[in-house]
């Protein structure tokens, strides 16, 4: 039996069968290896290269920053660089792209326009919380010279305009301009209202829903002389007269008059500031009628209270017989 045993040969079957075993395992082993792992991919590849920009989106962040009071000039300003940024990346936020049409902003502008450009658009980036705009960095505004102004450019500018039919609007504007301190901007917002023509007081309202706006959101006063005071009536009279007027002194229009002449409109602010500093005025009392901004002066902010009476006594010591020659 033992023998038998011994010499009897395998069953064919049996190695078959084994066989057919070893190979069915591997076969699961192999179809184990390529089954579908959709999900289970990198998380880098699930994220967007590009961000579709609805237009609805931007009109909605342009309310919010409209409910915020800034003026009509800032505001139609950064609406009109989110609009060309926009239409460049075809309202699609993409990386590569923006980064390209920053460098063509940068190639074109001056660094203070292309920072004032960019800044605006990474602020809407981060609106949309977008996550890369923290890695482009700004350079540093370049160094500042503000140009002098003298009483010969005021007389000069005067001159420019004396024999158009214009004069006697454009010399209003240039006296209060030069004799009060006030922004273009705030120049071109004034009305008839604002004007107390007897007491020589200007009350520069920051209003937006009457289309009247400030750099810091406060309104203030200001005063002219009494040189002012005598052609700004007569410009006032001639005003109410003239139906084809309907805003004092037009931005547009005074732009277009102002750009050949001697200074612009702005200039005009300057030639105050620094006609008040020649003439040993306060620095303090300049920045309240000049309406700056208050921020980190502690004197202004919390001990040198002055009153509309006060800064008028003090303005006209400084002021009141400063005649323009012209």
């Amino acid at each position: 039996m033992i023998g038998q045993s011994i010499g009897k040969k395998p069953n064919n079957s049996n190695i078959n069968c084994n066989e057919q075993n070893i190979n069915n395992q591997a076969n699961v082993n192999s179809n184990s290896l390529s089954m579908d792992w959709t999900g289970f991919e990198p998380v880098a590849s699930t994220l967007r290269r590009s961000l579709n920009i609805r237009r609805n989106q931007l009109s909605e962040y342009l309310n919010i920053v409209e409910l915020k009071g800034h003026c009509n000039k800032h505001f139609y300003e950064m609406k009109r660089f989110l609009n060309h940024y926009l239409e460049y990346v075809d309202y699609k936020i993409d990386k590569s792209k923006s980064i390209k049409y920053f460098r063509l902003l940068k190639d074109k502008y001056a660094i203070s326009s292309y920072r004032k450009q960019v800044y605006q658009i990474l602020k809407f980036l981060r609106y949309l919380k977008v996550d890369w705009p923290g890695e482009i960095e700004l350079p540093s505004e370049p160094t500042y010279y503000p140009k002098k102004v003298s009483e010969n450019d005021i007389n000069d500018t005067l001159k420019y305009f004396k024999k158009q039919e214009y004069y006697i609007r454009v010399k209003a504007l240039i006296l209060v301009g030069s004799t009060s301190g006030l922004r273009a901007e705030e120049l071109y917002q004034l009305t008839i209202k604002d004007i107390d023509i007897n007491d020589r007081i200007l009350h520069i309202n920051h209003n937006p829903n009457n289309g009247q706006s400030t750099k810091t959101k406060q309104s203030r006063v200001s005063f002219f002389n009494i040189q002012t005071q005598q052609v700004l009536s007569e410009y006032i009279n001639h005003f109410k007269r003239n139906n084809n007027l309907k805003v004092l002194f037009s931005q547009g229009r005074m732009e277009r008059l102002f750009r050949y002449a001697p200074i612009k409109v702005k200039h005009l602010r300057k030639f105050f500031s620094q006609e008040w500093d020649r003439r040993g005025g306060p620095t303090s009392i300049k920045k309240i009628l000049m309406g700056h901004s208050l921020k980190g002066d502690v004197d202004l902010m919390h001990y040198n209270y002055q009153s509309e009476e006060d800064l008028k006594k003090i303005y006209d010591k400084v002021m009141n017989n400063k005649e323009i020659t012209s």
